[in-house]
């Protein structure tokens, strides 16, 4: 065939050299960005698959980051309750020390009560003071704001809360009623009646605390023996009250780790009607039963009654109970609530159309996950550890042993100024340990997994996006000689054409 006005050859050459350089400045750009999809044209399923690892691998690393944040943050706040913690004990031997009546004088006491106030005030500066970033970590900042406390709620702590909204409803549910161990004591009249002058009626009184021995003489009235154990509560946390012809013995606290036990160490050959030990009715703490008695021959190896803790539910989960106290522990929820001791004993729901208590704000959240919901943030509630709100509302608050108050150690309340500064010292313990949980468990965990979590994903956004280049090196060589060939077949195809003009003589 000798047609020169189509030169096919030409066309086939100049379409495959085209494909060729199209090839090779693929490879180059590939080898140039170290990627091999650099359009949606490249690989339109990789493509979007890569954009989406790379969006979940920039959260993560966001979330990273504010578990870094979080860590140093709880960093500086331990350290302010450090502080505050070695000061509180400081502040209870001081109390000790003042308690000491003889080889003290009121100058040195007032000295003693010179350092409680300096105590006092470096506490509350800390609290105003510990800050991250101009933001305050212990003045009550980052506590949960709570609201319609129900009447039958002593005290309260939240922990933590998560909700979305804005606010949350605390829904109690007592279901089994806190007891104090007792035993009623019945002497059959107002007076013990032993036979013989010179007989005695000798118990043991034991309880959480510890025990003591009582020995009365025939004709010693109830009210007196009553008196005589009362002596004795703090000992041996066993209180007593006088009732018909009777003793009714107690636990000062409530719960199933409190316990009265009677042992009867010598009866006196004491006589009546209807006397021995009886248990209380357990629907009504204030009724004897009638049935059920022991002797007091018989008591000779004790007669115990135990305590019994509250049962509830918060929000429909079972609490953990001790006492007159209820918490709950969770994910979403970590709450604790002290009831009264009316309220304690009263099943059902607790406050108006079952609310509880109604919790509307504040803590310190945490994104800590790379997707923004609530299951990826955690809440910590860190309170005011300021004087007037380390204590309680029953045993009284730390601010009341400044000079001048009712617990100042130039006073006589020095027992129950002990008591506040070791519910204070409880109270800093607590919380600190429960932010060093934070740090060591939630904030150490999540770091570590969002650390795996990172490599895994830029390593299937590797696997996809990344070029390999020792593939894209051997077709670059491939691509190169198939152009230089494809060149010259297109050089040869123009030239073809010339054979022709050779027929034209």
């Amino acid at each position: 065939m000798s047609r020169i006005n189509t030169n096919v050859q030409s066309m086939i050459a100049q379409r495959v050299l085209g494909q060729n350089n199209q090839n090779l400045s693929q490879t180059l750009e590939r080898l140039a960005t170290g990627t091999k999809i650099n359009r949606g044209k490249d690989d339109p399923a990789g493509l979007i698959a890569s954009e989406a690892l790379r969006s979940q691998i920039r959260s993560t690393n966001a979330a990273l980051s504010n578990a870094d944040r979080a860590d140093q943050v709880v960093n500086i706040a331990e350290g302010g309750l450090q502080e505050v913690s070695g000061l509180l004990t400081e502040l209870q031997g001081l109390v000790t020390a003042s308690a000491s009546s003889a080889g003290l004088s009121d100058d040195e006491k007032q000295a003693n009560q010179l350092q409680v106030d300096s105590i006092l005030q470096t506490i509350d500066r800390i609290a105003g003071a510990t800050s991250f970033q101009g933001i305050k970590l212990l003045n009550g900042n980052f506590d949960f704001n709570v609201s319609n406390v129900a009447s039958g709620v002593s005290d309260y702590r939240i922990n933590a809360a998560k909700f979305s909204g804005s606010s949350l409803n605390l829904n109690a549910v007592i279901t089994q009623s806190a007891q104090q161990a007792g035993l009623y004591l019945s002497f059959g009249g107002t007076a013990l009646n032993l036979s013989g002058t010179n007989g005695s009626f000798t118990i043991e009184v034991r309880g959480s605390k510890g025990a003591r021995q009582l020995t009365f003489a025939s004709a010693t009235a109830v009210s007196t023996i009553v008196k005589s154990v009362n002596t004795f509560k703090d000992v041996t946390g066993v209180t007593a009250s006088a009732g018909g012809t009777g003793v009714k013995l107690y636990s000062s606290d409530f719960g199933s780790s409190e316990f009265v036990t009677t042992k009867v160490i010598s009866t006196g050959n004491i006589f009546g009607s209807n006397i021995g030990i009886y248990g209380m009715s357990s629907s009504d703490f204030d009724v004897v039963r009638t049935t059920g008695a022991t002797t007091f021959t018989n008591a000779s190896n004790g007669v115990t009654d135990y305590g019994q803790n509250i049962g509830a539910t918060i929000n429909g989960i079972q609490a953990v109970a001790k006492g007159k106290s209820a918490r709950v522990s969770s994910d979403f929820l970590d709450v604790e609530l002290n009831f009264t001791t009316s309220r304690s004993q009263q099943l059902g729901a607790v406050g108006t159309g079952g609310t509880t208590a109604t919790v509307t704000g504040g803590g310190a959240s945490f994104q800590l996950a790379g997707k923004v919901d609530i299951a990826g943030k955690v809440s910590l509630g860190i309170g005011d550890v300021a004087t007037r709100k380390l204590g309680g509302s029953v045993s009284g608050f730390l601010s009341s042993l400044a000079s001048g108050n009712s617990n100042a150690l130039t006073g006589n309340n020095l027992d129950s100024a002990q008591k506040i500064v070791s519910e204070a010292i409880n109270q800093v313990s607590s919380l600190r340990g429960r932010l060093g949980a934070f740090q060591k468990n939630t904030i150490g965990a999540t770091i570590r997994s969002l650390n795996v979590a990172v490599e895994n994903s830029e390593a299937a956004q590797s696997v996809i996006r990344d070029s390999d280049f020792a593939e894209e090196t051997a077709r670059l060589t491939r691509s190169q000689i198939l152009v230089s060939a494809s060149t010259n077949v297109l050089g040869l195809a123009n030239n073809s054409p010339q054979s022709v003009l050779q027929l034209l003589g």
